[in-house]
């Protein structure tokens, strides 16, 4: 064994202490340190021909590297929408590393029960039924590109081919309809072999980003072909969610698979008071929901459910005389594109396990409760507007004067170090988006996110 293996694993206990000091550190500055703090590279270095064993190589990651990480677990990281990592979850991430397990094999251990046991509880969390069965990837592209292609079999499959076993040509073209698209549904189109140009974007409700169901029913009318509908239960701009039980019905006059991109939206299930906008989330097909996101675990973390799961097994088996035979329940390897991954499902089952339904359900609440006081307070602030309803999770605002893309960088800029707020263009207009989805958000971050908000414009004025 080389000497520094050897020293480390002598050192070992010790040496995850020393880690486990700098972890919490980060932890315990996200308070106050900058949110994105200023960028100042240092210089590349060569590879090391002799390395410094743990020790030295952690106290030059807290040195160099450390200081430059945004608090993208904090309570004031407001882009894109991302989650932070609840205790429970960031126990059971170490432990994953710790235990290191492959659970896409049955052949190895009792991780892929647990894996199995979890998307259960995730099912019961988001009121879906037992005919939806589900497995872990690695974000909402991955997600929504699983969904596609589990639609594009079963469009095979009623054209009589197997596109699994002939190729995306045996098909044919293939219509995608949708009102307000996440651009992971382009993406998952290209990788397909189905083609960006396959989505085919149908009118929204007016000053809204949901699908206007009579100009899709016209668009599904004019379909000659095979077809998917992606129907949005929470746009990336203002959570707007598309009429799950009406979509679904419309399967009573015309042929097509229903995907449902719920990447957060699907958190709405665990509030009473918004659980109706996923109402016939059930019905869907096939169903994305990111977990990195509202569940609150570490990067990477997302499932995917179908009703069709004989159909992703044709997909996406494996066939090695060393992963043995399918069986009646299939193994993950031959659920998703990967065959080796780390149990993503052990950092959700901590969570789940430590905080239930409840601790999960105020998590939401009380994001939602932050969103629409930031509106509120955004309303009151001169030189800011609204440019839509603050309906879920997400604020979406723009400069009342002048809100070109370049002024709202500056402001994005100015904010960074308080709050960090993603651009975004909504109905034309350049604006900058708050995602509320961390566990640690509270009021008093509001009122600094406000405050600062205000500082920035006065100063600017």
């Amino acid at each position: 064994m080389h000497p520094r293996l050897a020293a480390d694993l002598a050192e070992l206990p010790a040496l995850l202490e020393a880690t486990r000091v700098q972890a919490t550190g980060i932890l315990g500055r996200l308070d106050e340190q900058p949110v994105v703090p200023p960028l100042r590279l240092p210089a590349p270095e060569p590879l090391p021909e002799d390395g410094a064993g743990l020790s030295g190589a952690l106290a030059e990651f807290t040195r160099t590297w450390a200081p430059l990480f945004s608090a993208s677990p904090g309570p004031r990281y407001l882009g894109f929408v991302t989650g932070g990592v609840t205790p429970a979850a960031l126990a059971g991430d170490w432990l994953t590393a710790a235990a290191d397990q492959n659970p896409t094999s049955a052949l190895d251990g009792a991780a892929p029960e647990l894996e199995r046991r979890t998307i259960g509880w995730l099912r019961d969390l988001f009121g879906l039924g037992t005919a939806h069965h589900g497995a872990f990837v690695s974000g909402a592209t991955m997600s929504n590109t699983v969904g596609l292609a589990i639609a594009r079999e079963w469009l095979g499959d009623r054209a009589g081919v197997s596109v699994a076993e002939e190729g995306a040509a045996a098909l044919g073209r293939v219509t995608v309809l949708s009102g307000s698209p996440h651009s992971s549904i382009a993406k998952g189109l290209s990788m397909l072999g189905l083609g960006r140009t396959a989505l085919t974007p149908v009118p929204t409700v007016q000053d809204r980003e949901a699908v206007d169901l009579a100009a899709l029913e016209q668009a599904l009318t004019r379909v000659d072909g095979p077809c998917v509908v992606v129907a949005n239960a929470g746009t990336v701009n203002t959570v707007d969610f598309d009429d799950l039980r009406a979509i679904a019905a419309l399967r009573e006059r015309h042929d097509f698979w229903l995907h449902v991109d719920a990447a957060f939206g699907g958190f709405a299930a665990l509030s009473p008071d918004h659980a109706d906008l996923v109402a016939g989330l059930d019905a869907a097909d096939s169903i994305c929901i990111d977990l990195h996101k509202w569940l609150n675990v570490p990067y990477d973390s997302a499932v995917q459910f179908t009703r069709h799961p004989a159909l992703q097994v044709r997909v996406f088996q494996n066939a090695a005389a060393y992963l043995g035979p399918l069986g009646e329940t299939p193994d993950h390897v031959h659920l998703t594109p990967e065959n080796s991954r780390r149990l993503r499902a052990l950092a959700a089952w901590f969570t789940l396990r430590a905080y239930g339904r409840a601790g999960h359900r105020e998590i939401v609440q009380r994001n939602i409760a932050c969103a629409r006081a930031l509106g509120e307070a955004i309303k009151t602030i001169p030189g800011l507007r609204l440019l839509a309803p603050v309906r879920l999770n997400v604020v979406c605002f723009t400069l009342a004067e002048e809100p070109t893309a370049e002024r709202l960088a500056g402001l994005a800029a100015e904010m960074a170090e308080e709050a960090f707020l993603t651009p975004t263009t909504y109905a034309g207009v350049p604006a900058l988006r708050a995602a509320f989805s961390n566990w640690r958000t509270s009021g008093t971050d509001i009122d600094r996110i406000t405050g600062a908000l205000k500082d920035c414009l006065d100063g600017s004025s």
